[in-house]
C-alpha cells in the first residue's frame, strides 16, 4: 500500500515535528537534570525536578508515540520500506528502543528523583538523573542524523526484492523475433 502524495506530506509533517518536539523537550530534560545535579539552592533542584516529572509525565511518551507510528506509516507507505533500507531499519530499532526505554527507564527515574525531593531529601542517583535525557539526545540526534544522509544502502531483504523487480521487468521485456 502507497500513501497518497497528500497522505504521505501530512504523515511526514507529523513525524518531523514530532521527532523534533522530542528532541527539543529531551534537550531540555538534559538543561534541566544538569541544573539539578549543579546548583546547592534546594528551591532550584527540587524545581528542575518537578519540571522534569511534568515533562516526562505528560511530553516524553505521546511525543515517541507520535513519532514511532508516524515513522512506521511513512516507512510502510512509501519506497522506503520498513526492512529494504539499513537506515530506515536501524531508525525504526532505536525509535521503538528510545521509547520502551523512555517509558520504562526514564520516567520512573524521575518519578523516584521527584518523590525524592518531594520529600525534603537531596537527590542521590545523580548520574541516573542526567543517563537517561543524554541517552536519549545522543540516539535522536543520531537518527537525525540517518535521516539526513540515508546511508549504508539497501538490505538484504531489500537487495532481493530489487532484483527480483528488475527480473519481472526483464522477463516482460522479452519479443520474439522472426
Amino acid at each position: 500500500m502507497k500513501l497518497s502524495r497528500p497522505a504521505r506530506r501530512a504523515t511526514l509533517i507529523v513525524h518531523v515535528i514530532g521527532a523534533a518536539c522530542w528532541l527539543g523537550l529531551t534537550l531540555g530534560l538534559v538543561a534541566l537534570a544538569l541544573t539539578a545535579i549543579t546548583t546547592d539552592a534546594s528551591a532550584a533542584v527540587e524545581a528542575s525536578v518537578r519540571s522534569m516529572k511534568v515533562f516526562a509525565d505528560w511530553l516524553v511518551l505521546p511525543l515517541a508515540l507520535v513519532t514511532l507510528v508516524s515513522g512506521l506509516v511513512l516507512s510502510l507507505g512509501t519506497q522506503w520500506g520498513l526492512a529494504r533500507h539499513r537506515w530506515v531499519y536501524t531508525k525504526f530499532w532505536l525509535t521503538l528502543a528510545t521509547t520502551l526505554a523512555s517509558a520504562f527507564a526514564l520516567r520512573p527515574g524521575v518519578d523516584e528523583s521527584a518523590a525524592t525531593v518531594s520529600a525534603g531529601n537531596p537527590v542521590t542517583d545523580t548520574a541516573g538523573l542526567i543517563a537517561g535525557p543524554l541517552i536519549s539526545l545522543s540516539a535522536y540526534l543520531f537518527m537525525t542524523v540517518l535521516s539526513v544522509l540515508k546511508p549504508w544502502g539497501l538490505t538484504r531483504r531489500g537487495q532481493k526484492q530489487r532484483a527480483s523487480a528488475h527480473k519481472r521487468v526483464d522477463a516482460g521485456d522479452v519479443r520474439q523475433t522472426a
